[in-house]
């Protein structure tokens, strides 16, 4: 064990991705701020994203007709006064973007707007199909720019640290355990305030449409340092990931389909069209189920997005990236269809927040991915999730700025490091092993039977000791391999909670909705 380097700022925020950079740039107003990211400040989730952000701005559209299509998409779990929080504070949030020098897509002066799965009006702000690469690249840009933020790359943090208040006994958090990936090196970061804005947790599972980040690093960070969490059952699986999927699937836009592609069997079958008034713009728990039962009764390997309606001068402007995508893979749209399958995309659960961006720790906050705040409910409306993260982000900046005068720097009691050694098995094979079960038995459909073998399974991988090497990122490797085993305990301990069937949560054992006894979060405490 050794002493390491300590670092002081008022606020440590973790990660790049639209809410810690949104975030980082209001809180900078007042007060100075330091930023990490364990890889490049460009790798996030926030820069795959294809869609767009989701708000009422079109004259035929307004914040109660959004508010009505979260509210219908969430089946029953949204919390009113956070769906009514985002809608309102929309419009402004994306028209601040757009300051900000992001380059919306335009029509005759105006945003050109799209439409998705859920969504009763044209509402989607998009800048083609890149919507979250120019928006990373507009906020690092006024990132770099800001004298108050300072932002370190490849840092990680292994761990939250917590304290008591001065002359108090509540616990709160006070600052944090780096590791400098690139050198090896361990330091502490003591602040008055944290926020995580970690992003999503994809990688649990074997097809996912989220890069190598998406470990789900906040939600175990802040579960372990004792904030609750909440409706960690709910992931949403993106109904079109073009086959083949693999570990990190190509995402084909919603959006084709609000442009008005038709998902079809391999014999062309609409097959949606029996099983919901609004076919392949159906909820998205709606159609990967339907595609998911679709595959395992015909045994095709995937079924086909028909992009023949859309007229190719559209495709072309529209979607470049998509079609620059299936051309590599000899699809010409939109003459041949896509194939697609479903793929892991988004977790509607994750750390607890109230209206601020507030956990039940004091002086941790969250946005994003990363944090629930009970706008998504038990499935979340297309393109909501740029938006949310963008209006909540904000308001936790806000109140941050408000509390940190009664946020003192509390001093890291203790300023040791963990030792690492060679013993133990292999973190991309336990990753690995991980990954396949949370497939086959957490899934898009469920079972007790399958649960409950999961959480047996899950519980000897968490339960394996793991090879940290000597090396920064070995020892990273390591530490995001037991996150992604203590999360996926979370995920299954869920899941086994809600006997019932809700929005993303599909199980066969209990088919039916049960809104007498299951009509609220599912929330773990540590």
């Amino acid at each position: 064990m050794s002493d390491v380097e300590v670092l002081e700022t008022d606020v440590l925020v973790v990660g790049s991705g639209i809410a810690g950079l949104t975030f980082a740039l209001k809180a900078a107003e007042g007060a100075e701020v330091l930023l990490l990211t364990k890889k490049g400040r460009v790798e996030t989730n926030t820069n795959y994203a294809q869609g767009g952000v989701a708000a009422a701005v079109a004259p035929d559209d307004s914040p109660a007709l959004h508010r009505r299509d979260t509210l219908l998409a969430g089946a029953g779990l949204c919390h009113a006064r956070a769906v009514e929080e985002l809608v309102r504070e929309g419009p402004d949030r994306v028209r601040e973007l757009a300051d900000w020098g992001v380059r919306f897509s335009r029509e005759r002066g105006s945003f050109a707007l799209g439409r998705e799965a859920g969504h009763s009006r044209r509402r989607i702000l998009h800048a083609a199909d890149l919507t979250g690469h120019e928006i990373e690249r507009a906020l690092l840009a006024a990132v770099a720019d800001h004298p108050r933020i300072r932002v370190l790359e490849d840092h990680f943090v292994w761990e939250l640290r917590t304290g008591l208040d001065p002359g108090s006994w509540r616990s709160r958090c006070t600052g944090a355990l780096t590791l400098d990936v690139d050198g090896g090196s361990f330091g502490a970061i003591d602040a008055r305030a944290v926020l995580l804005a970690t992003g999503g947790s994809g990688r649990l599972y074997r097809h996912t449409t989220n890069p190598p980040i998406a470990t789900g690093d906040g939600l175990a960070l802040g579960y372990e340092a004792g904030a609750a969490v909440a409706n960690l059952e709910f992931v949403q699986f993106h109904p079109t990931a073009m086959h083949p999927a693999g570990s990190q699937a190509f995402l084909v836009s919603e959006a084709v389909r609000g442009e008005g592609a038709v998902l079809r069997t391999r014999d062309g079958r609409d097959f949606l069209k029996g099983i919901h008034p609004s076919g392949s713009l159906a909820p998205r728990d709606v159609v990967a189920r339907a595609i998911d039962d679709e595959l395992r009764r015909s045994g095709e390997p995937y079924v086909e997005l028909d992009v023949s309606s859309v007229p190719a001068a559209r495709v072309k402007e529209r979607f470049p990236t998509i079609a620059a995508a299936c051309a590599e893979r000899g699809i010409e749209v939109p003459a041949q269809p896509i194939p697609v399958v479903p793929a892991a995309h988004y977790q509607c659960g994750g750390l607890l927040t109230d209206w601020d961006g507030r956990t039940s720790l004091r002086g941790l906050f969250a946005a994003g991915e990363v944090a629930c705040t009970g706008v998504h409910g038990a499935n979340r409306l297309a393109s909501n999730s740029l938006l949310e993260a963008v209006v909540y982000a904000h308001r936790a900046a806000r109140r941050t700025l408000q509390e940190l005068h009664d946020l003192e720097i509390v001093p890291s009691s203790a300023r040791v490091v963990p030792s690492l050694d060679d013993d133990g098995a292999d973190p991309d094979e336990v990753e690995n092993g991980l990954r396949d079960l949370m497939w086959e038995k957490v899934g898009i459909v469920r079972s007790d039977e399958r649960l409950a073998a999961a959480r047996e399974e899950v519980s000897h991988l968490a339960a394996t000791p793991l090879r940290r090497g000597g090396d920064g990122p070995g020892a990273m490797r390591a530490r995001e391999v037991a996150f992604m085993t203590r999360l996926a305990s979370l995920v299954v301990r869920c899941a086994l909670r809600r006997r019932e069937s809700r929005g993303l949560h599909y199980t066969e054992s209990h088919p039916q909705r049960d809104s007498e006894r299951y009509l609220r979060d599912t929330v773990l405490a540590a």
